[in-house]
């Protein structure tokens, strides 16, 4: 009879906690979705891709429901806190991953773009959180977790719109934790280095050198690597489970040590 591990007995971190995660038909948020039913979960996968939202919540099975929503609409985030509330009868977690990066210094980018980038990454931050603040107030507080980034803390040439993005999302969650910490209510971020993501694909195809790009962006790593989602996704976790019940207000770098210094 093979004997359990002490981790084997340990309860799952997550158990009876309904969570809503955006942007969870790839990348981050797949990870993330799927890491999250793992630990005792029910999520409502959220994507603007429909099919993948399927994808993921059939891979993860009868703990999961699939939304299509845009998160820089108001109506389609209330829409779907309140699909969420309705599939599982409450809402104890939100992870605010949905994101687009859009390569271009301040002074090339166009106006649409930079409104895009802003909205996508930031303002849905906004949304999505107002439209789940009277929910998690009505379970007692609950946790948000944000994906920011490690360009929210250290500038990148050529990617103007996506680092000051990802710095109001850093700020955005410190604020948040303060006005949410009487109420119970939680609120952190996790600023990845560079991960293996379509997102992170598509940056690179758009470098003059993509392959270039990528061996540059793995030498910035001291751990010699690019992340992988499960890197994250096993912060966001942490972060969402009781585990971290007095941790609010953060930014939990995880970067391979890529902001510790220069790699030796």
């Amino acid at each position: 009879m093979k004997s359990s591990s002490a981790s084997d007995l340990r309860p799952a971190r997550l158990t009876g906690k309904s969570c809503l995660v955006t942007g969870a038909g790839s990348g981050i948020g797949r990870a993330t979705a799927r890491r999250f039913a793992a630990q005792g979960a029910r999520i409502a996968v959220a994507d603007i891709r429909t099919e993948a939202a399927e994808e993921t919540a059939q891979e993860i099975g009868d703990a999961a429901v699939a939304l299509t929503v845009d998160v820089t609409s108001a109506e389609s985030a209330a829409a779907a806190v309140e699909a969420t509330w309705s599939a599982f009868g409450g809402l104890d977690v939100l992870v605010n991953n949905a994101g687009v990066t859009i390569v271009g210094a301040a002074h090339d980018l166009s106006e649409e773009d930079w409104d895009r980038e802003l909205a996508t990454n930031l303002k849905s931050v906004y949304l999505l959180s107002k439209a789940a603040w009277p929910r998690l107030l009505e379970r007692g507080g609950g946790a948000i977790v944000n994906t920011a980034s490690i360009a929210g803390l250290w500038a990148i040439p050529a990617d103007a719109a996506y680092c000051a993005s990802k710095a109001g999302v850093i700020m955005l969650t410190k604020c948040m934790a303060l006005d949410g910490a009487r109420a119970g209510i939680r609120v952190n971020c996790v600023c990845p280095g560079y991960t293996q993501t379509p997102m992170i694909d598509g940056y690179f195809d758009d470098q003059p050198d993509p392959a270039e790009a990528r061996r540059l962006a793995e030498g910035l790593h001291p751990l010699g690597r690019l992340g992988r989602p499960d890197d994250i996704a096993d912060a966001m976790v942490y972060l969402a489970s009781d585990e971290a019940a007095w941790v609010t207000g953060t930014a939990l770098v995880v970067d391979g040590g890529l902001t510790a210094g220069v790699r030796p």
